[in-house]
C-alpha cells in the first residue's frame, strides 16, 4: 500500500483545477468549478470540480467521479500506479520505488519497448531488406524528409525478427504480448511470433511525443490491408488520433479529419499540417472531445463512397455533440485528399477546402443521391430521412431554416415538412419521459444500482450506508471520529460494495491515514465513482454537522440490529411475531 503521506504530497503538487483544466475548460460556479464532462457527450455542464480539501470531481450526468488520480486513470486510460507516475512526472516528483510495486506489464515499459520497436522498423526500412517498403513509399510520392518526420519504417516478413530483437534488449514475452507487438500461437502458448510482418509501419505518437502504438500497411495481397495495434497499457485507440502530435500546433485554424494515415501524411507534406485521422475505427465520442481541446472547427474529409458517407454522418453527429462546428469536404474528381493533391496540386486543394459544406447541405446532397425523388415512394423516404435529421437539431430557428431548405429541394410544402418534424419531436419527447419515469422507478426501488445490487434487498440499510460513507468521504474528520470512538464496524453494513468501502477506509486509516486516492488501488473505476457520488450528494446539502452524522450512524446500527434479528429469527419466533401482530389488529 502506498503511504497516505506520499499520495497527499502528490495531490498537493498536482492541483485538481490545473490538471482537469488542461483537458476541459472550467468555469467558476460559486465555490466550485463546472464543465461539460470529458467522459460523455453533453451540451449542458454537469461535471463539477470541488476544489476544497483533497479536491474531487463528479459528473451528475454519467456518474464518473473521484480525485485527481482517478481522473488521470480515466482520461489517460491508466492503471493506478502508472497514473501516479504520470502525475509525478508532471510535477517533477520522484516516487519512492520501495513503495511502488506495479504488478504485470506497466505503461512505462510498453512505451520504452515501442520506441525500441520503432527504431527497429526504421532501420529495416533503410537497410537492403527494406527495398520493397521504400519502393511503396516512393510510389506514394513521399520524400525522405516526410518519411523521417513521421518515423515510418518496415516490418520484415519474418515471424521472429522483432521478437528476437526485443528479447535481446531485455523485454519479456509477456511485455511483447501485452504491448501488441507479438502474440502467442493458439497451438503452443510458448511460441511467440511477430504481429507485424511484411508491412510498412506507421508509428502512432501521442501529444507528449511517446510512441504509443503502430499501424502497418501490408505490401501485396495480404489481409488485412491495414493492421493496427490493439489496446495496451499505453494505448487505447478510441482515445487517440494519428498525427495530433503535429496538428495540435496548427489547430487554431481548425482540424482536417481524415480516414487514413496516407491521407494525413500527404496533407502534411503539401502544407496542411492540421490534418489528423482516426486509428482504424470510426470516430468515437472520446476522439471528438479530444479535438475539442484544440479547436472549435473541424472539416471532415472522408472517402466519397457509401461507407465514407455513413462515417461522415456519424462524425458530424459526434462533433456537434462535442460543441465543434463541423463541415464536410467535397472532393471533386478524386476519392480522397491524397489522390486529389497528386492530381491537381496543393493550391487547388486549398480552394476546395475553403468551399467545405455545412452538415445539412451535405445531408441533402447525399439523400438526393441515394433516393430517386421523381418516384413518389422514394420521395417519401427522402423526406422522412431529412425530417429525422432536422429533428436532431436543438435550435428551433435552425430547424425552421432547414425545413424550408428541405421543402425547396424536394419541391414540397414547407408546412408539411415542419409538421412532420414536430411529430418526430413529440414522439421523441414522449419516449424520453417514459424512460425517465422508468429510471426513477428503478432508482427508487434500487434496481438501477448495478454497482451495488445488494441495495435492492436492503434498501433502508443501503440508503443509510450511503449517507454515512458520503459524509466520511466528503468530510474526513468523520473517519477519524469513527476510528477514535469505534462507532461502527463492518458488521453494521449489509450491502457488498458499502461493506468493502468501509473496511478499506478503516484499514487505510489504521495503517497511517486514509486518502480518497487509495480507493483506486482496490476498487474499479465504477466503484470509485459510486463512492465519489456518495460524497458529492452530501456536499450539495447544507447540514452535514455532527448531529446529522451521529443520528445517521445510530439509525444505521439500529437497522443493522433489525436485519440481524430478522435473519436469526427461528420458526417459533416468527409464529410469536405473527400472533402479536394479529393481537394488535
Amino acid at each position: 500500500m502506498i503511504p497516505a503521506s506520499v499520495i497527499e504530497d502528490l495531490k498537493f503538487r498536482n492541483n485538481i483545477e490545473d490538471v482537469i483544466g488542461a483537458y476541459v475548460p472550467l468555469k467558476r460556479a460559486g465555490s466550485n468549478l463546472k464543465a461539460c464532462c470529458p467522459f460523455h457527450s453533453e451540451k449542458t455542464p454537469s461535471f463539477t470540480v470541488y476544489t476544497g480539501e483533497g479536491g474531487h470531481f463528479y459528473c451528475f450526468g454519467c456518474g464518473a467521479g473521484g480525485d485527481v488520480i482517478s481522473f488521470i486513470m480515466r482520461i489517460e486510460n491508466l492503471d493506478y500506479v502508472p497514473a501516479l507516475h504520470f502525475l509525478a512526472d508532471r510535477c517533477g516528483m520522484t516516487l519512492p520505488e520501495d513503495d511502488v510495486r506495479p504488478g504485470g506489464v506497466t505503461r512505462t515499459r510498453v512505451l520504452e519497448m515501442n520506441l525500441a520497436a520503432a527504431r527497429f522498423f526504421r532501420e529495416w526500412l533503410s537497410g537492403p531488406e527494406g527495398a520493397q517498403g521504400r519502393a511503396y513509399l516512393s510510389g506514394r510520392g513521399l520524400s525522405g524528409g516526410v518519411i523521417k518526420r513521421f518515423g515510418l519504417g518496415f516490418a520484415p516478413d519474418s515471424f521472429h525478427a522483432l521478437r528476437d530483437h526485443l528479447r535481446s534488449a531485455g523485454y519479456t514475452d509477456e511485455e511483447m504480448a501485452e504491448g501488441y507487438l507479438c502474440q502467442r500461437s493458439r497451438k503452443d502458448a510458448k511460441n511467440l511470433y511477430d504481429c507485424f510482418r511484411g508491412r510498412v509501419m506507421f508509428p502512432i505518437i501521442d501529444v507528449a511525443g511517446n510512441v504509443i502504438a503502430f499501424g502497418g500497411r501490408v505490401l501485396g495481397d495480404g489481409q488485412p490491408k491495414y493492421l493496427n495495434s490493439g489496446d495496451t497499457p499505453a494505448f487505447k485507440k478510441s482515445k487517440n488520433l494519428f498525427a495530433l502530435n503535429y496538428a495540435k500546433n496548427y489547430a487554431s485554424k481548425g482540424l482536417i479529419l481524415c480516414e487514413g494515415y496516407m491521407d494525413v501524411i500527404s496533407l502534411h507534406a503539401a502544407g496542411f499540417q492540421n490534418a489528423v485521422a482516426t486509428l482504424g475505427t470510426a470516430i468515437t465520442p472520446e476522439q471528438a472531445r479530444l479535438m475539442k481541446k484544440y479547436t472549435d472547427k473541424v472539416v471532415v474529409s472522408y472517402d466519397s463512397d457509401e461507407a465514407g458517407q455513413r462515417a461522415a454522418d456519424k462524425a458530424l453527429r459526434l462533433l456537434d455533440a462535442a460543441g465543434i462546428e463541423a463541415k464536410v469536404l467535397n472532393i471533386p474528381g478524386a476519392k480522397d485528399p491524397d489522390e486529389y493533391i497528386k492530381r491537381y496540386g496543393a493550391e487547388s486543394f486549398s480552394k476546395v477546402l475553403s468551399g467545405s459544406r455545412a452538415p445539412f447541405d451535405y445531408k441533402i446532397e447525399t439523400t438526393l443521391r441515394k433516393f430517386d425523388v421523381t418516384k413518389p415512394e422514394q420521395k417519401v423516404r427522402a423526406a422522412r430521412t431529412l425530417c429525422a435529421a432536422i429533428a436532431e437539431i436543438s435550435s428551433r430557428v435552425e430547424r425552421d431554416i432547414y425545413a424550408e431548405q428541405t421543402a425547396k429541394a424536394l419541391d414540397m410544402d414547407a408546412k408539411s415538412i415542419k409538421m412532420e418534424v414536430e411529430g418526430i419531436l413529440k414522439r421523441k419527447a414522449a419516449a424520453y419521459r417514459k424512460e425517465q419515469r422508468t429510471q426513477i422507478f428503478r432508482q427508487t426501488a434500487g434496481t438501477a444500482d448495478r454497482i451495488n445490487p445488494d441495495r435492492v434487498r436492503q434498501p433502508t440499510s443501503g440508503a443509510l450506508e450511503q449517507m454515512v460513507l458520503g459524509m466520511m468521504l466528503a468530510f474526513p474528520e468523520y473517519i477519524e471520529k469513527i476510528s477514535r470512538e469505534n462507532l461502527l464496524t463492518e458488521d453494521d453494513f449489509f450491502t457488498n460494495l458499502n461493506k468493502r468501502l468501509f473496511e478499506k477506509i478503516m484499514e487505510c486509516q489504521g495503517a497511517g491515514g486514509f486518502d480518497f486516492a487509495m480507493l483506486s488501488q482496490f476498487f474499479t473505476q465504477d466503484e470509485v465513482s459510486a463512492a465519489a457520488g456518495y460524497a458529492a450528494a452530501r456536499r450539495r446539502l447544507s447540514d452535514n454537522g455532527d448531529g446529522v452524522f451521529l443520528d445517521a450512524v445510530k439509525r444505521l446500527r439500529q437497522e443493522a440490529e433489525r436485519i440481524r434479528e430478522r435473519e436469526n429469527c427461528t420458526e417459533d419466533d416468527l409464529k410469536r411475531l405473527i400472533e402479536r401482530r394479529r393481537a394488535r389488529q
